[in-house]
């Protein structure tokens, strides 16, 4: 662990952040790589009230159904973000399918440009990973994502803390011509 990595503090959000919240999520829309990383758009998350960012801020702060891990840095930057939401069995997915297993889902995942490749991704991970698996009544069984078939880059940090490649493929929403490959790491 880098000097520069020790400083983060790794956290979930709080449902009082909403602001930090929204600019971080704003921020991640602006990457270069955000068409091929989020299923949303820089435009609308800036069209959308604050109502809303307050509601998803609490909705991650708390309960079972999602929790957002982020990365503080010693002045007070949030400079990444993982979040975690989980799909219990017999519900359906954002796919309309329904779940056979109850699992985590890792959606959001962002550290800003500057601070990738310090370990920011790993230590987000690992909390959220740690998140997941404490939860009881029942446990997850997995924990899944989905990265674009062009990320290799995310692609290869994935297989590298341990997600394997499913081999489930689903078209993308804004480009039916290009797929999302679900990766996914067993309960240990």
């Amino acid at each position: 662990m880098s000097a520069e990595q020790n400083q983060y503090l790794i956290r979930p959000v709080r449902a009082d952040e909403w602001e930090q919240v929204k600019e971080l999520r704003i921020a991640s829309l602006h990457d270069p790589v955000a068409p091929i990383a989020f299923l949303d758009t820089a435009e609308l998350a800036e069209a959308r009230p604050d109502s809303f960012w307050q509601e998803r801020t609490a909705g991650a702060a708390s309960g079972r159904a999602v929790r957002q891990f982020v990365a503080v840095g010693p002045d007070g930057v949030w400079d990444g973000t993982v979040a975690v939401l989980v799909e219990e069995r017999g519900s359906t997915d954002f796919l309309d399918r329904e779940i056979e297993t109850t699992q985590g889902h890792v959606v959001g995942v962002f550290v800003r440009e500057g601070r990738r490749g310090a370990g920011l991704a790993e230590d987000l991970f690992r909390a959220g990973l740690e998140w997941a698996w404490s939860l009881e009544d029942p446990a997850l069984e997995r924990v899944r994502l989905y990265v674009h078939e062009r990320n290799e880059r995310a692609q290869a940090f994935y297989r590298r803390i341990g997600f394997q490649d499913s081999g489930v493929r689903v078209p993308m929403a804004a480009d039916p011509s290009a797929q999302e490959l679900e990766y996914v790491l067993a309960r240990p």
